[in-house]
């Protein structure tokens, strides 16, 4: 599980891509990003390099596939948790049954960050049209490791 500095050191990063234009597949803070390249870019400030590269993908790419890709990412480089707190990552389901494909960080228990699709990273009231499609939380790994 991840600790109280790692959380809010994951929390610190992600807010400062506040109001960053949403760019599919794109990954830098201040000229665009993606829901996933929000996630990337907070590991990169946390860990430096990224744990793998992700492969190229198109909007529907989760309809098309109909693979748990994002899902089975966070699984193999983030701790699933059962409880999430501020820093921690949620990844929804869109559909019912649809695959994973948005992932967010929890801002506090009623606010999430995200990139949203054509306009840019917010921060969202964690209504309970978010909550119904949420799948997974996952906690960062422990910088103390990383040290």
């Amino acid at each position: 599980m991840s600790d109280l500095y790692t959380r809010q050191a994951a929390l610190a990063c992600a807010r400062t891509w506040l109001d960053t234009p949403y760019r599919h597949q794109a990954s830098v803070r201040g000229v665009g990003t993606d829901c996933l390249g929000l996630i990337r870019g907070v590991w990169r400030s946390l860990y430096g390099s990224e744990p793998e590269t992700p492969p190229s993908y198109t909007p529907d790419w989760a309809e098309v596939s109909g693979e748990e890709t994002l899902l089975n990412a966070a699984y193999r480089w983030l701790t699933p948790i059962n409880e999430p707190a501020a820093g921690d990552v949620l990844v929804f389901r869109m559909g019912l049954n649809a695959p994973c494909k948005h992932i967010g960080i929890l801002n506090s228990d009623d606010r999430i960050l995200h990139a949203y699709w054509g306009k840019s990273v917010v921060e969202s009231y964690f209504a309970p049209f978010w909550q119904r499609r949420h799948v997974a939380s996952f906690a960062f790994p422990s910088l103390h490791s990383h040290l």
